[in-house]
């Protein structure tokens, strides 16, 4: 006969603690029910924030300088020009003039100093009308590529709009264009 091995007792099978929910559920209203369970799962949150806390206690963590993280100016600034020829570089330059003067509709420039699509490029162009035609045509182009052939000129355009969003868009893809066509 051979021996046998001793062998370890069983153990039990790991069982799932039993709900919170009172023994006489069965007659309890829904409402005390829910309060029950609500309480029961209050009680499980608070073990398990308590918890959480007890775990990650031993963790070190350094103040943040915001000067470290924030390394961006928060006023804007003008960006670097991107594109080397006349017309793109004056409605990149337009829409950098939009964006700090910021953006009127009904006038070339309202009384705080805002502007529109036609009065960025007027005054980016500084008094050179044949560049600042060559914008204005490239930026009429853009839009009727993008909304349709319908509109009838940029003052118009601009004016039919409540924020300067959509023209400076046009601004940027009218200055996309132009140094695609090596305007």
């Amino acid at each position: 006969m051979a021996a046998s091995l001793p062998t370890a007792p069983a153990t039990p099978p790991i069982q799932a603690p039993p709900p919170a929910v009172p023994a006489d559920a069965g007659r309890l209203s829904l409402d005390a029910r829910l309060a029950a369970v609500e309480a029961a799962m209050t009680l499980r949150l608070d073990e398990a924030a308590i918890a959480h806390e007890v775990r990650t206690a031993h963790i070190h963590t350094d103040p943040i300088d915001l000067a470290d993280v924030i390394t961006v100016p928060l006023t804007p600034t003008l960006r670097p020009p991107q594109h080397a020829t006349p017309v793109a570089a004056l409605l990149e330059r337009a829409r950098s003039r939009m964006e700090a003067d910021g953006w009127c509709a009904g006038a070339l420039t309202d009384e705080s100093g805002a502007v529109c699509l036609l009065g960025a490029i007027r005054k980016e162009a500084g008094g050179d009308r044949g560049l600042e035609a060559d914008a204005a045509a490239v930026v009429l182009d853009a839009i009727r590529r993008r909304f349709g052939d319908h509109v009838e000129s940029v003052p118009a355009f601009n004016d039919a709009h409540r924020t300067g969003r959509i023209p400076l868009r046009m601004l940027d893809q009218a200055a996309g264009l132009a140094d695609a066509r090596g305007l």
